[in-house]
This record gives structure tokens, sequence and C-alpha cells, in this order.
């Protein structure tokens, strides 16, 4: 069975960077696409990037698009989110997930394995 573990989280002040870091276990790891989520206090849980199982394949929502680089290694059965250039917006629990394969949108119910998240907070 698939597990995922969320890490990197913390404290940052606006325009400052974060790399968050999704471990993950179980054989079908490598098969898996990996999504990032987030949820911010009082909001709906948004899909923030998605990597296709080879890393060959990445979507990123709007409102991160040129601030944030998602990637992965499967050697070492990891994958990164480099968030740069933060702002008091990003603040949020972020997750990983897994799926099957990206797809516009990053439809919550296409996901599995829920990480149990790591909190961001961008603030002065």
């Amino acid at each position: 069975q698939l597990q995922l573990v969320e890490s990197g989280g913390g404290l940052v002040q606006p325009g400052g960077s974060l790399r968050l870091s999704c471990a993950a276990s179980g054989v079908t790891w490598r098969y898996s696409a990996i999504g990032w989520f987030r949820q911010a206090p009082g909001k709906e849980r948004e899909g923030v990037s998605c990597i296709s199982s080879t890393g060959g394949y990445t979507t990123y929502v709007d409102s991160v698009k040129g601030r944030v680089t998602i990637s992965r290694d499967n050697a070492k059965n990891t994958v990164w989110l480099q968030m740069n250039s933060l702002k008091s917006e990003d603040t949020a629990i972020y997750f990983c997930a897994a799926t099957g394969r990206c797809s516009p949108g990053m439809l919550i119910r296409d996901f599995g394995s829920w990480g149990q998240g790591t909190q961001v907070f961008v603030s002065s």
C-alpha cells in the first residue's frame, strides 16, 4: 500500500522560499503520479501541482506558475515542491497524494493515499 509523508513546511517571510518533500513507500510508488494540494483556513482544498510517474509531465495551478517547481526522484522515493517568492496567500496546509495520471483541474476525488500535511505560514 502506498504511503506518503510530507515535510518541509514552516514559517517564512514574504518573498522567501521553502522546499516541501513528499516521501513515499509502497510498491506502487513508481507507477503513481503525485499531486500537491493545499488548504487554507476556511477555504476548500485546491490542487497546486502534479507530476507524472516518470517526471516527464507537470502541471501547475495558475496562481503558482513561475514561482513553484515540482520534481521527483524515483530512486529516492521523493517528490519535492520548490516554492519561491512566497506570498501571504500561499499560507496553507500542503498535502501530497497519488493518482494514476495528472489531469487538468486535479480533481480531489481522483487522488488517494493522502499524507497528513505540512503547514506553510507566510508572514512578516
